[in-house]
């Protein structure tokens, strides 16, 4: 970070160091979720023997409920008591989460390891998405957003690879969890000793900021942020929808896919490999279509990738062998790839630097309420209709998702000349008190 005096700089190549140092943490943050990716699946059945495929995707309903819920304070804390203290708290909250996965006599004590964990994430995950965004300022974001959510989902994704190499010869317990107690002791650290805060960049750029309505736009209370973010502003309420959708899918991929794979006959290793691929062309994706989007445009690559995930679903749910679901699976990664940094830069363009903190939190809040309707949603349907047809049906869901956003969404481009933004929220006085 860099700062002379009282000044402030925004940019990327300015606070080159602590961006950085975030984009490592967050990878962390990554990590922690990616230990149970490969293992919680068949955790599941193999030990606890859960039958039903509703009952064994309650830990992913009760991980993404409390995560929504979080990512919905996060902002409002970190607007509060400043970003640090929230990243450093949701560290410190998951800390007993490996002991819970290790130990765990009972499937309950697996759903409250993920009530914890989801806790944990929704603070830590979205505390270093609003840092880079304070840092960087308006002509970066989603060049910002492409290395954090590359940096979380390429943790993701090695762990879950490294989670199910263990667990094949180790077991399922306690080895992979012992990766992820690494990870949150690493994080932890870093974040104590080294990250700085970054709340005075967000007032530094809101001094600068420019919109119809200045002084209004810029003094939002936490229902009008909300009700803006989730149905009056038709770029916000197109994202909030999209990232819901989004997770969904990725909701179903975590619960289901390992089941479906180890049902046709594939080993351990081969899930890990396929479980592990998803998030990596997700990932590594991401350093390209963040800093795309800012060159050409948000929604057009919101449309495309929704509609590429749709596809790759269909593939998943009419495939019978490894070679069509690694296709798939590379297929989804690269149609999350472009989603996924372009909705949160999308929310960054539109939203107030005063408010855009809680913006995101609710944002993230509709989108990891993803994971809690794709886990309900896909464990009825695969117990009703089996697997395939589960997965064909929110194919289905993720193509109308993206015509909705080709439907009612504004383009943001106009929003991000430079460090003097044009905002397109319409005047609070328009809204219910």
């Amino acid at each position: 970070m860099k700062r002379t005096g009282a000044a402030i700089t925004l940019g990327l190549r300015q606070n080159i160091a602590q961006f950085m140092l975030l984009v490592s943490v967050n990878a962390l943050v990554g990590g922690t979720l990616g230990q149970e990716r490969t293992v919680l699946p068949l955790l599941a059945d193999q030990v606890f023997h859960l039958d039903l495929y509703t009952s064994a995707l309650t830990y992913i309903l009760a991980f993404g409920l409390a995560k929504a819920a979080t990512n919905y304070f996060a902002g409002t804390l970190s607007d509060r008591y400043g970003r640090k203290p929230v990243l450093v708290a949701g560290w410190l909250i998951a800390v007993p989460v490996p002991l819970l996965l290790i130990l765990g006599p009972s499937w309950g004590w697996i759903v409250a390891a993920n009530v914890i964990l989801g806790i944990s994430q929704g603070l830590t995950w979205s505390t270093t998405v609003m840092m880079k965004m304070d840092l960087v300022g308006p002509n970066r974001r989603g060049l910002a957003m492409g290395f954090n959510e590359a940096a979380g989902y390429l943790g993701v994704a090695g762990t879950a690879l490294a989670t199910g190499y263990i667990a094949a010869n180790h077991g399922l317990r306690p080895g992979p969890f012992l990766l992820g107690a690494a990870f949150i002791a690493l994080g932890l650290g870093l974040s104590v000793i080294f990250v700085q805060e970054t709340h005075h960049h967000a007032r530094a750029e809101a001094a600068n900021h420019v919109s119809v309505h200045a002084h209004a736009v810029s003094t939002l209370s936490n229902r009008q942020v909300f009700t803006l973010t989730s149905f009056r502003d038709k770029s916000l309420s197109s994202v909030s929808q999209a990232g819901l959708v989004n997770n969904l899918n990725d909701g179903l991929a975590w619960g289901l896919f390992p089941i479906l794979f180890a049902t046709a006959g594939l080993s351990i290793q081969s899930i890990g490999v396929l479980a592990a691929v998803y998030p990596a062309v997700w990932g590594a994706g991401q350093l390209i279509t963040g800093g795309l989007s800012d060159r050409i445009g948000r929604k057009w690559l919101i449309v495309g990738g929704m509609i590429t995930q749709a596809v790759a679903l269909g593939i998943v749910a009419f495939g019978h062998s490894f070679g069509v679901w690694l296709t798939a699976a590379i297929l989804l990664g690269v149609g999350t790839a472009m989603v996924y940094p372009t909705l949160l830069a999308a929310i960054g363009d539109v939203a107030h630097p005063l408010w855009r903190a809680r913006s995101v939190g609710i944002y993230r809040l509709w989108r990891d309420g993803g994971f809690a309707v794709g886990a309900l949603l896909s464990g009825l349907l695969a117990d009703a209709f089996g697997i395939p047809t589960a997965v064909a049906v929110v194919g289905a869901l993720t193509a109308a998702s993206g015509l909705v956003v080709a439907a009612r969404m504004r383009g943001t481009d106009h929003l991000r000349p430079g460090p003097r933004v044009q905002s397109s929220v319409a005047s609070p006085n328009l809204l219910p008190a």
